[in-house]
């Protein structure tokens, strides 16, 4: 229950009202300076924070709040027998709700000619103090920090007689160490200087908190690089091998995020080179599924990654190592096969756990985009057959196979698989109809007969070209996304040519 707030405010806005409406539940109100005068001069009954300390403020106002009686107030945990007598016997009286937000520190340095002087006095010291006090004390007291979170909070307080849940508390107090953090970086940063000495010393002011490695060198040599690790060593362990490279780091998470998507199909085996898949295959073992992905495409290999879903057993292990791979990536290794593969001193060994992410970030020039991980994929139960002719059951299990692998290939990106072994793929190219002539070529270059195989499409056919190569190819089924204001002439040729064609709703764009 709130029975007493303390409110100290940079941005006022809307702060009157949310004092007026605490002051009607009668909840007892502290502030201080500014915040004080102008809830004062709002009819507010408010204190002085002089009043509850006794001890006025200081230097200029950089000292107000930093007082026992006040962060007594706030951490003390009302759970604690000793934290209450301690408060008793003290005469601090708790406070239940801190109100608080900041000196605009990013504002003032993102004035041009702002001097140094000039940004320090813009570094909050109390109102940060604060902050992360009342939210570590979540259970007991909540802390709001945005003129956004006003109302709800007041609406809460209300509907709840007020015994606000402490679960709504949490996701306050969560907000308010990310707020914090958030400053902290971006004082850390300015102080490094806008053009800091490195990368390294740039990733520790943007990624403050998290454990930092050095890379030998970026995508090209002459880029210097670092990996910085939130949960990267609970994942990956590098058994074997010379240092991980920034290229290397990007074929691994591909590798990774397919061999994953693999398991539901079984015993599973992908090849992946410059962060695209050259084959992948299920088989009824290992040594099965890595002899069909590699004959996919036979040169690609050379120099990539290979990756199995299941424990890398001796036998697998003698036929890999007759390839030159940077890597090979599996959840575990039978001795005998580690020892094998790690006769070579280069080769990187590693072994992985699953795990799933649920965001992920890349940078542009000017900020970071953050998007929700692409978990979806195709089941019998999204595959939407909208042609005359319905595929047979072994084809839907490969069109929902070469479905997974053009989730995983770079857009535009094409896909043909038979027998749930890849037999083409077309990776990257800006029109679709170029990706699916590079499919087509790819199989005919490793001798692979397309008649009978299924053709997967990351994304909807703009135009009809590319249903009429695949069916000159010999595919009969085509599973794509759909969505193309051509759909219907997409269905009509498809039908020319007596290909079912499902549509599953989902698109696949990799960019």
């Amino acid at each position: 229950m709130v029975k007493r707030a303390l409110i100290s405010v940079y941005d006022k806005r809307g702060i009157a009202d949310l004092a007026r409406k605490l002051e009607s539940l009668e909840i007892e109100i502290i502030s201080t300076g500014g915040t004080y005068k102008l809830l004062k001069d709002e009819g507010v009954k408010v204190i002085s924070v002089e009043d509850v300390t006794g001890f006025p403020e200081i230097l200029d106002g950089r000292v107000k709040t930093l007082h026992p009686k006040i962060f007594g107030a706030i951490l003390a945990d009302r759970s604690n027998a000793s934290h209450n007598n301690a408060v008793s016997e003290l005469g601090i009286g708790t406070i239940d709700l801190v109100v608080v937000n900041l000196y605009p520190f990013t504002e003032t340095i993102a004035r041009e000619g702002v001097s140094l002087a000039e940004a320090i006095e813009q570094i909050d010291i109390g109102g940060v103090t604060l902050i992360r006090a009342a939210a570590k004390n979540f259970m007991h007291v909540d802390v709001l920090t945005s003129p956004e979170q006003y109302e709800d909070y007041i609406k809460l307080l209300v509907s709840t007689s007020n015994n606000i849940d402490r679960t709504y508390s949490r996701k306050l107090a969560a907000a308010a160490f990310a707020g914090t953090s958030s400053y902290d970086i971006a004082i850390s940063q300015f102080l490094t200087g806008k053009n800091p000495q490195g990368v390294e010393e740039f990733a520790s002011g943007a990624f403050a908190g998290n454990d930092i490695a050095s890379l030998r060198y970026g995508e090209n040599p002459h880029q210097k690089a670092v990996l910085v690790k939130k949960n990267f060593d609970e994942v990956f362990e590098v058994l074997h091998g010379k240092e991980i490279s920034y290229n290397n780091l990007l074929d691994i998470n591909s590798a990774y995020d397919l061999i994953s998507d693999l398991r539901r199909f079984g015993t599973s085996c992908a090849i992946i080179k410059h962060g695209n898949p050259s084959g992948a295959a299920v088989g009824k073992d290992n040594f099965d599924a890595y002899v069909k992905a590699f004959a996919s495409d036979t040169v690609s290999p050379f120099g990539g990654i290979v990756t199995f879903n299941e424990k890398l057993d001796f036998n697998t292990s003698i036929e890999v190592d007759k390839l030159f791979t940077e890597i090979i990536l599996a959840p575990e290794y039978d001795e005998d096969a580690l020892n094998l593969l790690k006769k070579k001193k280069n080769r990187r060994l590693i072994s992985f756990k699953f795990l799933s992410e649920e965001f992920e970030t890349r940078s542009i020039t000017g900020g970071i985009l953050v998007q929700e991980k692409d978990t979806e994929t195709a089941d019998i139960g999204k595959l939407n057959f909208v042609t005359k002719r319905k595929a047979a059951e072994e084809e839907t299990r490969d069109m929902l196979f070469a479905e997974t692998i053009s989730k995983h290939t770079r857009s535009n990106a094409i896909v043909f698989a038979k027998d749930l072994k890849t037999l083409g793929i077309g990776a990257g190219q800006p029109s679709r109809i170029d990706s699916t002539k590079i499919a087509v070529a790819k199989a005919k270059q490793f001798g692979h007969d397309l008649n009978g195989s299924v053709a997967a499409s990351d994304a909807f056919f703009p135009f009809a070209d590319g249903i009429t190569a695949i069916a000159e190819s010999g595919a009969k089924s085509i599973v794509q996304p759909g969505g193309s204001v051509r759909d219907s002439e997409v269905i009509e040729e498809a039908d020319a040519h007596d290909i079912a064609m499902a549509f599953t709703g989902i698109r696949h764009f990799k960019h």
